[in-house]
């Protein structure tokens, strides 16, 4: 029996990594929060939409979760992400807004079934609160005066971007902050058949 199970367990999770200059424009505002409101959480990740919460996964069975999640992927196509201003979730979190798309939808509830089924991961959701797409700015550490005041000043403005999701992302915790890991691609719906 082996002693500390816990030693060869790393922490990943499930997130859409948007392109730039969507990525450099999340990433300035993410700054913008840590230089004006203190909060600098958010920056120990990259600019995401997170499709599965982290979980635990033994590292020597990494390799066999790279291919599922490479199977999984191949069958979808790409899409595109839709953003549209700013919302919150009081009392610490400020996010940009994804609008839920029935194509974004669909992909996210295909994948919480499958990582159920293949790989019996059942913590898809925050505390089994429905999917809401975000891209996080600033959240647990955002102290409650400051979110009052970072919100009162992005509450009315206005931001559209939109971005063709052409991969999903694995991210994996290093021990203080997380990388995207691997890579996975959609189907490009345009791309040619080859002959």
């Amino acid at each position: 029996m082996s002693v500390g199970g816990e030693k060869n367990l790393s922490q990943y999770f499930i997130a859409i990594v948007p392109p730039s200059p969507v990525y450099d424009d999340a990433l300035e505002k993410k700054q913008y929060f840590k230089d004006q409101y203190q909060s600098k959480a958010s920056l120990n990740s990259p600019p995401h939409i997170t499709l599965h919460m982290p979980f635990k996964w033994k590292q020597e069975k990494e390799n066999d979760l790279v291919q599922k999640l490479q199977n999984f992927t191949a069958n979808f196509p790409s899409q595109t992400i839709y953003l549209n201003n700013f919302s919150s979730f009081p009392p610490k979190v400020i996010f940009i807004n994804v609008i839920k798309t029935e194509a974004l939808e669909d992909f996210y509830t295909h994948l919480k079934r499958f990582c159920k089924r293949e790989l019996n991961l059942f913590n898809a959701d925050y505390k089994e609160q429905p999917f809401h797409p975000h891209l996080t700015l600033a959240f647990r550490d955002l102290k409650k005066p400051n979110y009052q005041k970072a919100w009162n000043e992005f509450e009315q403005k206005e931001y559209k971007a939109d971005f063709v999701v052409n991969k999903i992302a694995l991210l994996k915790h290093n021990g203080r902050t997380w990388e995207v890991f691997r890579e996975f691609n959609l189907q490009m719906e345009t791309a040619l058949k080859s002959n």
